[in-house]
């Protein structure tokens, strides 16, 4: 590594570390993947894919994922000012072996759960994911990031939250379509602590990459083999499947940077952000329901055990 890229790094792990920058940066990713679940939905009718076509969904899936490697390539030489240098051996094992479960394994039910919730049903049951980091990081990373007094209540208020909205389901989608949203946040939540150890073996925008690329390609091939097809229909389809790469282009770049250099807790907990935009731009571009009690009485829960998660300031932490 030249003593340009060096510095450059240096600058970008202080910028991301900081913790003002880590909030806002986590916020933005939120709201991101916040947009991404009405746009999907979005996409299905412009590709003309029926919510049972699961083949055609993981190949849309897949084209996702495959152009915002490419997006990451380019955030690389933005920011770096050089392509990200590839790992070798055990390393590059691990990056596609990451890739498999955090992109292929978690959106294949999360693409499916889209499929068959509606946008607000599916982005509260997805908010959990800000829970259960805190949670698992407690068990993961011990004194560093200790449960609090103000963590569990917060996370129970939470859950009571996410139950409002899933009690009796209000119509809003199938038990199966349930199981994929959870399993996908399980898989997510767990990615985190995995995502993190590797990218300090490896350069952040190569983990993202070959996260992306491997996982994407697996998802393509895997449609393609079960009959899946794409067909465009219009200039606006590309241009929400272009949005989307974006999406998850830009959101793993800053989210792995940001689980580089900061506790998995202050950063996952804003998930909260997700599903108050999910619920937004669900009722925009889709039409669904906006003032549906149940909907609103879940996001006030969860926003509340957000802020009793992160109301106690954090310790100093040795680095």
């Amino acid at each position: 590594m030249s003593d340009n890229t060096a510095v450059r790094a240096a600058k970008l792990d202080k910028i991301f570390g900081t913790p003002v920058c880590a909030v806002l940066l986590a916020i933005f990713c939120n709201v991101l993947w916040g947009s991404a679940f009405p746009f999907i939905k979005l996409g299905y009718r412009l590709f003309s894919i029926d919510s049972g076509n699961t083949a055609s969904i993981f190949c849309f899936a897949g084209v996702r994922f495959m152009l915002g490697s490419v997006l990451v390539l380019l955030g690389s030489i933005l920011l770096q000012g050089k392509a990200p240098r590839l790992p070798r051996g055990r390393v590059a094992t691990e990056c596609c072996a990451l890739g498999l479960w955090q992109t292929t394994a978690q959106y294949a039910f999360y693409y499916i759960a889209v499929a068959m919730l509606t946008g607000a049903f599916g982005g509260i049951l997805n908010s959990t994911q800000s829970f259960l980091g805190v949670i698992f990081a407690h068990f993961i990373y011990g004194n560093a990031d200790r449960m609090t007094p103000a963590k569990t209540l917060g996370c129970a208020v939470g859950f009571a939250g996410v139950l409002i909205g899933t009690i009796g389901n209000h119509g809003s989608g199938s038990g199966w379509g349930v199981f994929c949203m959870m399993a996908a946040t399980v898989i997510f939540t767990l990615s985190g602590p995995w995502n993190k150890s590797v990218t300090k073996k490896a350069d952040s925008f190569a983990v993202c990459f070959l996260n992306l690329f491997v996982g994407g390609l697996a998802l393509f091939v895997l449609g393609t083999v079960m009959g899946g097809r794409l067909h465009v229909q219009s200039a606006l389809a590309a241009v929400v499947m272009l949005y989307l790469a974006f999406i998850c282009g830009a959101g793993y770049i800053l989210w792995a940077l940001l689980m580089k250099n900061n506790p998995v807790s202050r950063i996952a907990i804003f998930g909260f952000v997700n599903p108050v935009v999910n619920v937004l731009l669900s009722a925009v571009l889709n039409g669904e329901p906006l003032f549906r009690w149940q909907y609103l009485a879940a996001l006030v829960f969860v926003c509340v055990g957000i802020w009793l998660v992160n109301k106690a300031p954090a310790k100093k932490e040795k680095v």
